[in-house]
């Protein structure tokens, strides 16, 4: 089985990627963890992607999709996977498709979680972080035991850059301009489904499944 999520930043594809995960044991593939991967094992394609990266310009797609490629080939994706934050835009879907036919693989479904930008500005201006270990919390869905502090040391949360109101509703717009294509793209190969990500989490898992 193998899927791509779209959805808005903060929409909750990584939480719902998870749970797929743990059903279906396939693998959860994003762009962010192979470039990482690749960076940290200093490849080809990594030394390739950070000439890029360090004169401040975007990792070509072509540089991607040869990750992807690599990526697909792997024993663990035999069963099939879950695309996660790739194909972002149209020319992105086109090379993904290529990829895919000389694999002699396809998609089988698309899955669009909807969430309205409002909620989404919501969720995620309420979000705050405690930057040594990582943990998460939300003012509103899980707050702190104090406010603003971390249940565990007691040191201050942070807002991310990421999660500031501006920076949501820069990342929304982008979200808008380049995803619509693509709902439309795959749309018209009718196999995009729509899920209410506005629902309880397990709500939106059990829609998925």
């Amino acid at each position: 089985m193998k899927l791509l999520l779209l959805g808005p930043p903060g929409g909750g594809k990584g939480t719902q990627a998870n749970c797929l995960v743990n059903k279906y044991s396939i693998p959860q593939i994003s762009t962010g963890d192979m470039l990482r991967e690749h960076l940290k094992n200093k490849t080809e394609l990594g030394i390739e992607a950070k000439k890029f990266m360090d004169s401040g310009n975007l990792v070509p797609d072509e540089v991607i999709l040869n990750m992807m490629k690599n990526r697909l080939n792997d024993k663990d994706c035999k069963n099939g996977y879950i695309l996660d934050g790739f194909p972002r835009t149209l020319p992105q879907a086109e090379g993904l498709e290529n990829l895919l036919n000389n694999l002699n693989q396809n998609l089988d479904a698309v899955i669009v979680i909807n969430v309205d930008d409002e909620v989404i500005i919501e969720r995620m201006g309420g979000r705050r972080i405690h930057p040594a270990s990582g943990r998460t919390y939300h003012v509103t869905f899980k707050p702190p035991k104090k406010e603003n502090k971390d249940d565990l040391t007691g040191e201050k949360l942070i807002i991310r850059t990421d999660d500031q109101k501006e920076t949501v509703k820069k990342r929304l717009y982008i979200y808008h301009k380049q995803t619509k294509p693509l709902i439309n793209y795959y749309q018209s190969k009718k196999m995009i489904s729509f899920v209410n990500g506005e629902n309880p989490i397990d709500e939106v898992t059990q829609n998925i499944f």
